[in-house]
């Protein structure tokens, strides 16, 4: 079978869905440092896959997925750059070990919207 751009982009929205079921898993465990970084690794997914289905383009550095969030944002709306954003920020929570289960939550629910519209807006 051959793969079509918008298969390939769906794929990475499956391991993205993926991550956000792992993400509630580690709050239910109180594993605030693997929630942060699952939910900031499904919103790197989401912004990969509108790429990859759009473009045909990969995105393969965080320089990347930050410029390209900008013609995500352009195009779905300004929620998506704060969505972005603070899934950045449990990033870097993963690696400082800063963060709050409220702010994980929170994140969690942006992200959440941002796949969903992403793998929306991907199958038509």
């Amino acid at each position: 079978m051959a793969w079509t751009l918008k298969d390939k982009a769906l794929e990475y929205i499956k391991v993205a869905k993926e991550l956000l079921e792992q993400v509630r898993e580690e709050l239910g465990k109180g594993d605030l440092r693997r929630a942060a970084e699952k939910v900031w690794g499904a919103a790197a997914l989401s912004i990969k896959a509108y790429a990859y289905w759009k473009e045909g383009k990969r995105l393969a550095s965080h320089g990347e997925l930050w410029g390209y969030k900008e013609k995500v944002s352009k195009e779905l709306g300004e929620w998506v750059r704060e969505a972005w954003m603070i899934a950045s920020s449990m990033h870097i929570c993963f690696y400082e070990r800063w963060y709050a289960r409220g702010d994980v939550e929170i994140t969690y629910k942006h992200v959440e919207r941002l796949v969903k519209e992403i793998e929306e807006r991907i199958r038509g």
